[in-house]
């Protein structure tokens, strides 16, 4: 399966897929990864790994159409299969999201349907929450909005700061969303009719990733 991976920034779970698929060689092929930033340290690291890259600045085009066609043109050109995206700070077109609709993940830093948007971790802190985590979902029109496959789980300690459980999250990070992009190559996931189906059966919640379920 050939899939790319959208960036914006440092990339580290770029890294975390890259490294992973290093070890699953016959399941998948990172073929493309795209940034909207030309600094993206990210770029580097997939140069490094001997992935082609490609930039498309959004200050380069005066809408989010005509940006999110430029990507579409590269992505279909690549002829990928599945559309990851890894820090990647732009919102998507519904035009572009319909296109890869249930070809495209992403991963968010709190546990979906909390703290959509930004600042989760200290969202999670001045809610007074006890636990906090990440979600990995399918990508849908709706911003942060399409349905959960994994979540990963933190207890949040008296002395957390934002950093602190912004750095616990990163470690979770590195280990679900390579396994979500692993069930995917394998045919394990499925989405249908806006919901999750894993080993052909429906999906009412998500799957808590733990560290005996991670490779299943």
């Amino acid at each position: 399966m050939k899939i790319a991976v959208l960036i914006s920034g440092n990339g580290s779970n770029l890294q975390a897929i890259i490294e992973h698929q290093q070890q699953s060689k016959n399941l998948y092929e990172i073929v493309l990864v795209i940034s909207n930033r030309p600094e993206a340290f990210g770029l580097k690291r997939a140069q490094k790994a001997g992935i082609a890259t490609k930039v498309i600045d959004h200050t380069n085009f005066t809408g989010r159409e005509a940006f999110d066609e430029q990507m579409k043109i590269a992505l279909d050109k690549a002829e990928v299969e599945l559309v990851v995206l890894a820090g990647f700070m732009r919102i998507l077109s519904a035009e572009f999201t319909e296109h890869f609709l249930g070809r495209m993940l992403n991963i968010h830093p709190s546990l979906l349907p909390k703290y959509q948007g930004l600042n989760t971790h200290q969202r999670a802190l001045d809610s007074g929450d006890k636990e906090h985590g990440l979600s990995v979902h399918f990508v849908t029109p709706e911003l942060d909005g399409g349905p959960v496959i994994v979540q990963s789980k933190t207890n949040i300690q008296n002395d957390d700061t934002a950093e602190s459980l912004q750095q616990r999250i990163h470690s979770l990070e590195h280990t679900a969303y390579p396994t979500v992009v692993e069930w995917f190559a394998q045919g394990r996931l499925l989405f249908k009719q806006s919901k999750v189906y894993f080993d052909a059966k429906e999906l009412n919640s998500p799957i808590i990733l733990t560290s005996e379920n991670s490779n299943a």
